[in-house]
């Protein structure tokens, strides 16, 4: 039992033993600076079983803690909060024991635990990834890992979107205006080369539109009625005839993306398991439509379509099957769940991270699939995320208006270089050595400004405040490890400790008692889904170390088993700002 376990499994004893009554549970929290104490223990939530002055109360079980637990020094009642003082051997035998664990906090994968899938980045084949994307995918990458650290097996993986009228749209105008243009004889990315002509798509399909209108038509017969849209549409229907020309050119122009695609995962530092591709998946889920038929989950209309009545649930009615028997997205979704499942029959859960203008869809998605008798419903998460905006505004995909995610990378550490060496932080560094640093402290900005930020909040991004070595940054968390590692450079690796001779200093048992936090940061993070958690977490370390470092000499000690402890405390800080970062996708560098 770690020490929260063990103070509420005696404060349990305590009350049973004192009151006669049953505690369902005890609420604890860390003691407020003001007190005196470490842990404290609310008396308020007793007296639906306990009746009496909870100021009493709490003396009652706070003597009765101290006369069974030999770890409390002390304790203290502040009206019906009961503080408790644990005494310090308890936190350096503890340290002695994760000292060189480095490993703390992660949690073996039991092999008897059911999978989790984590769907996320899951682009459009017509453009390359944008601001909205990096969210997304830091957000995914971030909570696979933590899941991962808490002791679940996790898939990562990604449903390609390469199908439909928008990825037409970038073909039909490569082929008018392309002359065989290619990612090499441009230059460009290929991402970027599809996502020009999906730009030029959308200048040619305004200019047929205030045409027609001059000619007496109305906007709307106008958008309807414009060649360049109905040729779109007549090439989405020679792809889903398989027509060979047009199939090749979807394969060539796709291929150029994904090459594109590779390389900003790459840059950005995420990746994925196993792929899917909307191709392959959009005629899913019509045989359980069919199935649901039958067994009463979905009802047929007048008109020959299908549909789920979700009144009774709080929603509202919904088509799974179009009158001519087509499909819908929310088809292809439940066809794809089961699909997974499977392809991967140990997944038990799947995390989807997409923004939360789907809410809805993906309430109704789940509920169908519970419908339909798959009991791994029951753990399917929609991780909803807020709009990233710029001081700038709106982005506009079809527009060419948005922030191409390659280019705020590129961006990210040029700010870093210009305000490294405003602070004149690289002395004595190599071209190469600063231009990999600048990178790292670029990324790390930018990945932990938006998750450190609870996801369904709404960010507004600003590139210049996130690059701060001081404050709640990503630098500043950098440069603090950097910090550290230059301590342990200059420390003895090779002195002994003797934890039993240490008088623990006030600042030394606070950044212990951080330390110890990890562990449950990392559970809640992976309840929650919330990077946000272990953000916030390693700031919180950080000022502490901060504090601690300020206040006690380390290498300037008075004995040498004093600096030894000192820079073993401080060594671990930094391997828990590593592992911390880790599960941020963050880097940490050496030197800064």
């Amino acid at each position: 039992m770690n020490l929260q376990e063990t103070i509420s499994h005696h404060v349990k004893q305590a009350v049973r033993s004192l009151f006669n009554a049953d505690l369902e549970s005890v609420e604890l929290q860390s003691t407020r600076k003001e007190f005196v104490g470490d842990i404290t223990v609310v008396v308020f939530p007793m007296l639906r079983v306990v009746k009496g002055n909870p100021v009493q109360i709490g003396q009652q079980i706070g003597q009765y803690l101290l006369e069974e637990l030999k770890l409390i020094k002390s304790f203290n009642v502040v009206k019906g909060f009961l503080n408790i003082e644990i005494d310090t051997m308890y936190y350096l035998e503890v340290f002695e024991t994760i000292k060189n664990n480095d490993a703390f906090g992660f949690v073996e994968v039991q092999p008897e635990n059911k999978a989790v899938m984590v769907e996320y980045s899951s682009p459009n084949t017509n453009k390359p990834l944008h601001l909205g994307h990096i969210r997304n995918n830091l957000l995914g990458y971030s909570v696979s890992e933590i899941l991962k650290a808490s002791g679940k097996k996790v898939y990562k993986t990604q449903i390609i979107n390469d199908r439909g009228i928008h990825i037409c749209k970038s073909m039909l105008a490569w082929k008018r205006f392309g002359n065989n243009e290619t990612p090499d004889s441009s230059g460009l990315k290929g991402d970027k080369l599809v996502g020009n002509y999906y730009v030029k798509f959308d200048q040619e399909y305004k200019k047929e539109v205030q045409d027609l209108i001059a000619q007496g038509k109305t906007e709307e017969e106008a958008k309807k009625m414009a060649p360049i849209l109905l040729e779109a549409q007549e090439m989405l229907q020679k792809w889903e005839a398989g027509d060979a020309e047009t199939v090749t050119l979807w394969e060539t122009m796709n291929a150029w993306v994904y090459e594109g695609f590779d390389e900003t995962y790459k840059n950005l530092g995420v990746d994925f398991d196993n792929l899917y591709y909307e191709s392959q998946t959009y005629l899913l889920g019509k045989e359980f439509v069919a199935e649901g038929l039958k067994s009463g989950v979905f009802f047929k209309k007048g008109d020959g379509s299908v549909w789920c009545d979700l009144t009774a649930d709080g929603l509202d009615e919904k088509i799974v099957l179009r009158a001519d028997g087509t499909a819908v997205y929310m088809t292809q979704d439940i066809g794809t769940a089961i699909q997974r499942v499977k392809d991967f029959p140990d997944v038990g859960g799947m995390v989807y991270t997409v923004g939360n203008e789907q809410e809805y869809h993906f309430q109704v998605l789940f509920l169908i699939i519970k419908k339909l008798g798959f009991e791994w419903a029951e753990n399917l998460f929609h991780l909803s995320y807020g709009m990233v905006d710029l001081p700038s505004g709106k982005m506009k995909s079809r527009e060419g208006t948005v922030v191409d995610a390659d280019d705020l990378i590129v961006e990210m550490a040029k700010t870093a270089e210009e305000i490294s060496e405003e602070l004149g932080k690289l002395e004595g560094y190599s071209i190469e050595e600063k231009q990999e640093l600048y990178k790292a402290i670029g990324l790390g900005a930018l990945k932990y400004y938006i998750l450190k930020v609870d996801p369904k909040k709404r960010i507004l991004f600003d590139p210049k405040e996130s690059i701060d070595f001081q404050g709640n940054t990503g630098p500043f968390i950098q440069y603090t490890y950097a910090r550290i590692q230059s301590i342990l450079r200059k420390a003895d690796a090779n002195s002994t400790l003797d934890i039993q001779s240490i008088q623990l200093h006030q600042k030394e048992k606070e950044l212990i008692k951080q330390l110890l936090l990890f562990p449950e940061v990392i559970q809640n993070a992976a309840e929650n889904h919330s990077p946000a958690l272990i953000a916030n977490y390693t700031y919180d370390l950080v000022k502490e170390f901060n504090s601690f470092y300020q206040n006690v000499s380390i290498l300037g000690a008075e004995n040498e088993n004093e600096k030894a402890f000192r820079v073993a405390l401080s060594r671990k800080v930094a391997v828990t700002i590593k592992n911390a970062f880790s599960l941020l996708g963050i880097d940490v560098p050496e030197r800064m």
